[in-house]
């Protein structure tokens, strides 16, 4: 299943992004995901409890936020939404276009828990 391979490889970002604050736990990741990414949101959210079992990120929320597919046309300079299937600009038809979003996987959010405070040595007096 491609879908668990990018959650270990997502498991790997995040565990990286909390090691930098000192977290403990990870409560929410918020995805962007395009259409045209190649990825199955419902497959991506199957996989995740599994490629997150044991780890920091256990029992966090998923959220998968879906990306619009836009274009930038060539012809007019336009940038307009388009359908995952029909590629062309929005305001003239022009099928000159070039994909501005709309095939990405991003992780948009991070909501940390847990987070160790910074030691801070007490001060013994001097005598």
């Amino acid at each position: 299943m491609h879908e668990y391979s990018l959650c270990i490889a997502l498991l790997g970002q995040v565990e990286r992004i909390a090691a930098e604050h000192r977290a403990r736990r990870v409560a929410r990741i918020e995805l962007r995901l395009g259409p045209l990414s190649g990825v199955e949101a419902p497959l991506l959210a199957r996989a995740w409890p599994l490629a997150a079992a044991g780890s920091l990120a256990e029992g966090a929320e998923l959220v998968i936020e879906t990306a619009p597919v836009r274009v930038a046309c060539t012809a007019c300079g336009a940038e307009t939404e388009a359908a995952p299937n029909r590629l062309v600009c929005g305001a003239c038809g022009d099928w000159r276009t070039r994909l501005v979003s709309g095939d990405e996987l991003l992780l948009a959010h991070l909501e940390l828990s847990d987070i160790e405070e910074d030691a801070v040595p007490c001060a013994s007096p001097s005598p």
